[in-house]
């Protein structure tokens, strides 16, 4: 006599889906708030200094470099493309994400001691080419930026560990039209993180 297999229980399906659902936004979570405090920070002042009759300048972290936003748009766009793509797919996808984050850290860190704008900044007020700053400082946004990069490539590991369980855009697209329920509007599909994270939150499927 053969033995049967018992079936799988009916609540593990439920269950892995609610749990790659919760993993996913919490990826999404990541990069948001990832994105968010590099792009604020970059637009605040990173550098100080003083000229001659005591005067302060100043530049901001986009004027040091343009490292940190580059790469934090490049790891918003991974994280959308999450949802296009399946399998390996997306293991590529959350290493370049990884990789983005780890190059705002590091972009940040080194923005944190480099002089060379704000000496070029001098060079503009003053019209001469070899002009330095004095006392040369910085701010704290530098290190912001850097842990907004450590998060955006938590969110890139978080899809490489996870991300085979979440679901793809084109389970939206692979339905039959009778199954939608009459007079009900599909939500629409989400172009950013924070509105995928949104739509999570309001208990939508943002992959349809």
């Amino acid at each position: 006599m053969s033995a049967t297999t018992s079936p799988e229980p009916a609540e593990s399906v439920p269950a892995e889906r609610k749990g790659g659902r919760r993993s996913l936004g919490l990826m999404l979570s990541l990069t948001a708030l990832g994105a968010v405090l590099v792009l604020t920070a970059v637009g605040r002042t990173w550098a100080e200094g003083t000229l001659p009759a005591k005067m302060e300048i100043s530049v901001t972290g986009s004027a040091i470099s343009g490292l940190p936003s580059g790469l934090t748009l490049a790891a918003m766009a991974a994280a959308v493309a999450v949802f296009a793509v399946r399998g390996g797919g997306r293991i590529v996808v959350g290493l370049l994400a990884t990789l983005a984050g780890l190059g705002v850290a590091i972009g940040s860190a080194l923005g944190a001691r480099d002089t060379s704008a704000l000496d070029a900044e001098a060079a503009r007020k003053l019209a001469l080419v070899s002009a330095q700053a004095g006392s040369p400082g910085h701010t704290a946004w530098p290190w912001v930026a850097l842990v907004g990069g450590v998060l955006l490539a938590l969110a890139g590991l978080l899809t490489v560990r996870s991300g085979r369980h979440w679901p793809a855009m084109g389970a939206r697209y692979e339905a039959p039209a009778g199954k939608a329920k009459a007079g009900r509007r599909p939500p629409q599909a989400a172009g950013t993180p924070a509105e995928l994270w949104q739509a999570l939150d309001r208990g939508e499927d943002p992959t349809g």
